[in-house]
C-alpha cells in the first residue's frame, strides 16, 4: 500500500529527504506522497522511513485507496530502481 500524508502535517520537511523513492513533495498546503512511487520503503529498509522521522503521531498513514501486497511494493521498487539505471 501506498501511504498517505494526513492534514496534522506541520510542514517540517522531516519527510522529503528521506524518502528513497522521491515519492514525497509539496502540495498545494501539506506534503503529498505519489502512490505510483511509494513502495513503503520496501527494497531500502525495514520500515518506511517517513513515518520513522515524522515527528507527529499518526500523520502519516496507509492509504486505503491504493492497497498493494508485498509482492506488489517489491515489483514496484525494482522497476523504479531499474528505471533510474538505465
Amino acid at each position: 500500500m501506498a501511504l498517505l500524508i494526513t492534514h496534522k502535517c506541520i510542514n517540517c520537511d522531516m519527510c522529503e529527504p528521506e524518502c528513497p523513492n522521491q515519492a514525497i513533495s509539496m502540495g498545494d498546503e501539506i506534503y503529498q506522497i505519489d502512490s505510483d512511487r511509494c513502495t513503503e520503503c520496501v527494497g531500502h529498509y525495514d520500515k518506511p522511513t517517513c513515518q520513522s522521522v515524522c515527528p507527529i503521531d499518526n500523520t502519516i498513514i496507509v492509504d486505503a485507496l491504493h492497497t498493494e501486497t508485498n509482492e506488489q511494493l517489491w515489483d514496484k521498487f525494482v522497476l523504479l530502481h531499474h528505471a533510474a539505471q538505465l
